[in-house]
């Protein structure tokens, strides 16, 4: 491997000065959302878990939607022969809960080392991975530089901001990416412009939006029964993974609705449950009636407040009408693909940086709607109310295009499996 550039070099010495201080901030963070104080090590890269015998697969993404978007490759790789080992590491508490129920049995969940050579020393030394794969645009310099094994970049997304600052870094964007063994891009746009960057070609091909691919959140049959008994007749729509300061926005929205739609019930699934004792005061001070999922209660009121976490699959298969949230306010939207194919129709806000190529794919399908203002959610919500066949006939149309991306996991599975070394037959 030839030296890195002054530029990355630099990155180094200043990440691996930092490491300490950064540590503790992400330690406090992570304890205040629910994780035991002695998995926080996992960020130095201690691990808190033996590695199996046998050959090993490495998937990191940063947060929630990224790992999620491995798992139907995982899947396909375990369907194999002699499947590997497979170790996810993602960065945040709300991550490493949903993976603990959403991962097959026999993987293993780690907190992602932090990009310092100390850190990545101690975890590639435990773990000793045969194959790096990064997720969407989780391209960390000394992760990539350090790497005891050939490394992948699977999903791959650039925004065009993201490539504009990608080609500000010249000879060292172009090392960097020269050292992935294979890119995997979301969209042709994606490969091309990392083909700019310096990406020989033959290294780098289209692939699914495997956050499509993905199998979507599970309900259980009965809850959902109950859930639907307790509504009955009453019209609903669905607010999910919202953000600071887009609840009072849609408590405005819903009460426009009430005014037409007197039986209309919302829930109100926020991105953090953490902030449920907040949004419930928003509620009370904006004159609605309210019940709580965490207290037990069943969706009697006008809102109904689902302050839990990993019950996205009830709420989808619940509500015909779902806002996805992160996007009134610039937080950049979230993944719709986990509801697509769910039997729900999709809307969102404008402010979609994280995910615009996904809602721009589903909006071409005819299966949602994006960039929407209050007022904008608010008429296409009443049109819907109003014209249930509107909303049917885009929930299936997202259903369809989500189920289209399925057909190249196999190949991507082969694909990781032949980077992988012969297996051990001593």
């Amino acid at each position: 491997m030839t030296r890195p550039p002054m530029a990355l070099r630099v990155y180094g010495r200043v990440a691996n000065v930092a490491a300490p201080l950064l540590f503790r901030r992400i330690r406090d963070r992570l304890i205040a959302h629910g994780t035991a104080p002695a998995r926080t090590r996992e960020r130095l890269g201690h691990a808190t878990l033996p590695r199996p015998a046998g050959r090993l697969i490495w998937f990191h993404g940063a947060s929630v939607g990224e790992s999620l978007s491995a798992l139907p490759v995982i899947a396909a790789l375990l369907d194999q022969p002699d499947a590997p080992t497979i170790l996810v590491t993602s960065g945040t508490a709300t991550s490493a809960q949903i993976l603990a129920q959403r991962l097959p049995q026999g993987c293993i969940h780690q907190f992602a080392p932090l990009d310092s050579a100390a850190a990545l020393r101690r975890f590639n030394a435990h773990w000793q991975p045969d194959l790096l794969v990064l997720m969407e645009s989780e391209i960390w310099p000394q992760m990539i530089a350090t790497a005891p094994c050939p490394v992948v970049l699977l999903n791959a997304r650039l925004s065009p901001r993201a490539l504009a600052r990608w080609q500000k870094l010249g000879a060292s964007a172009g090392w960097l990416l020269g050292q992935l063994t294979l890119i995997i891009a979301q969209t042709e746009a994606v490969a091309t412009g990392l083909r700019s960057l310096g990406v020989t070609p033959g290294r780098i091909r289209t692939g699914a939006n495997l956050k499509a691919a993905a199998a979507p959140p599970s309900a259980d049959p009965h809850t959902l029964a109950q859930m639907n008994s307790a509504l009955g007749p009453r019209p609903r729509w669905l607010a999910a993974s919202t953000h600071a300061g887009e609840e009072a926005l849609l408590l405005d929205v819903h009460k426009a609705l009430l005014a037409t739609s007197p039986d209309l019930c919302l829930i109100l699934a926020p991105r953090h449950p953490d902030r449920a004792d907040r949004i419930a005061q928003l509620i009370a001070d904006a004159g609605l009636t309210l019940t709580r999922r965490s207290a037990g209660d069943t969706p009697t009121a006008q809102v109904y407040l689902a302050d839990t976490l990993g019950e996205m699959g009830l709420w989808y298969r619940t509500a015909p009408l779902t806002f996805i949230g992160g996007s009134l306010t610039p937080n950049g939207g979230h993944n719709p693909w986990e509801a697509a194919p769910l039997g729900t129709a999709l809307l969102t806000g404008a402010n979609l940086n994280n995910c615009a190529a996904d809602w721009h794919m589903l909006a071409e399908a005819r299966g949602a709607t994006s960039g929407l203002t209050p007022q904008q959610l608010t008429d296409a919500l009443r049109t819907m109310l109003n014209d249930p066949k509107i909303a049917r006939d885009m929930a299936s149309n997202a259903a369809a295009c989500a189920a289209a991306q399925k057909g190249d996991l196999a190949r991507i599975a082969a694909e990781l499996t032949a980077l992988l070394p012969a297996k051990d037959t001593a």
